[in-house]
């Protein structure tokens, strides 16, 4: 059970799905699709959908690599947060919004797995959320040139690692899309 007990309800966060961001990811197609699908469960359970958007040299604000992906789109008045550092908590309004939609449970979707999702969920789980990751709704692009494992294993190493989280008061899971309630 979340720490935060006066926030009993969840919500789905949706990091990076921008353009430049998936574009030869890992999976992408098979990604954004279980991703597409969450935000069904979510819009109809009546769960804040939470949609994350990065900015940087390579993302500039307003280009087409900065756009979210076609097949995803955000409705209002879903909020959309913008940041500049990995973990999606820094230096953003996301702790806001999540406080006033009464959210102490995360299910976390998205890109990329060792970067901005592997800080977030971290920074989540610091922050006393308990946190769901997505196991089949997170990519990563090939890095194994600078020396990175291949992406699957990135992914794989994510989701299993994730699952044995423990921290007083706070539980961590990896849940498969079809698996994943957003009721109970």
């Amino acid at each position: 059970m979340t720490t935060l007990q006066e926030r009993p309800h969840t919500a789905l966060v949706v990091i990076d799905v921008q353009n430049g961001v998936v574009d030869g990811a890992y999976g992408r197609d098979a990604v954004v699709a279980n991703i597409g699908s969450l935000v069904g469960k979510a819009r109809e359970a009546g769960a804040p959908v939470v949609w994350v958007q990065h900015s940087d040299e390579q993302l500039t604000e307003g280009s087409e690599a900065w756009q979210y992906v076609p097949e995803l789109v955000r409705r209002e008045p879903e909020p959309l947060v913008h940041k500049t550092f990995g973990d999606a908590f820094e230096g953003t309004d996301l702790e806001a919004v999540l406080a006033r939609a009464g959210v102490g449970r995360l299910v976390v979707a998205g890109a990329q797995t060792d970067a901005c999702i592997r800080s977030t969920i971290h920074g989540a789980f610091t922050r006393g959320y308990d946190v769901t990751l997505v196991g089949d709704a997170h990519t990563t692009e090939d890095q194994s040139a600078w020396g990175a494992p291949p992406p699957e294993a990135v992914i794989a190493h994510t989701n299993l690692y994730w699952q044995y989280q423990e921290a007083p008061g706070r539980t961590a899971a990896v849940t498969p899309t079809a698996d994943v309630s957003f009721t109970g």
